[in-house]
């Protein structure tokens, strides 16, 4: 077993975007810093704080949790919604407390009927498996899901699904196009979660790591 010792870097994947600067923003309050981070005209891929061993690089969001769970990185940070859709094999260990927000089941009002009687309906949601496990593992309905990439608030709209899964924040979107949260699946925030080997292999400096973010949170 190959020793891995304070020489061997840490390497995080960051989801792309707000977290990526939030996270940031947090480790700075710990003293981690990574100034190559900062050069928004950088073509780097991978940036390196060399006096703490660590290395970070951008993915996106659906990425993070593949190169944890394949050891490619230590640790990443990515929305809860992103490991439940995900998920590979990894540990969550900290809820980072931003990027608040809640996965629902959203639609017209009428369509609230159709949630009450097992009736067959269609959902429409960039999270199939979410949807999947919500609808036939928590709610013993079958339904037939649609995967979209897009607005998904079109779903109801045009007459392509009943309901929709999707994330809301404040509600405005729905509001502005006549729908509604109908049922509330699970809060969602940023997490971070680390690699099962790494976890065994450099537990000093992943628990230090956590601890040390625990009291900024």
């Amino acid at each position: 077993m190959e020793k891995m010792s304070e020489d061997r870097y840490l390497t995080f994947a960051l989801g792309k975007g707000r977290l990526a600067n939030k996270t940031m923003e947090l480790f700075e309050k710990i003293g981690v810093t990574c100034e190559e981070m900062k050069d928004k005209d950088s073509r780097k891929l991978i940036f390196v704080n060399e006096d703490l061993k660590f290395r970070f690089f951008l993915a996106k969001g659906p990425d993070v949790p593949t190169y944890v769970e394949y050891g490619a990185a230590d640790i990443g940070v990515v929305g809860k919604d992103t490991i439940m859709e995900e998920n590979r094999r990894v540990y969550e260990v900290l809820d980072l407390k931003y990027g608040k927000c809640r996965m629902c089941v959203c639609g017209p009002k009428s369509a609230e009927e159709l949630l009450k009687h097992h009736e067959m309906i269609r959902v429409a949601s960039k999270y199939p498996n979410i949807a999947k496990d919500y609808f036939y593992n928590r709610k013993h309905q079958t339904v037939d899901i649609i995967k979209l990439n897009g607005s998904v608030e079109l779903g109801p709209i045009v007459k392509l699904a009943d309901v929709i899964v999707d994330i809301v924040e404040t509600g405005s979107t729905l509001r502005e196009n006549g729908l509604e949260v109908l049922e509330e699946i699970c809060p969602l925030s940023a997490r971070m979660i680390v690699n099962q080997v790494s976890m065994q292999m450099e537990p000093e400096r992943i628990k230090r790591l956590i601890t040390d973010l625990r009291a900024h949170l």
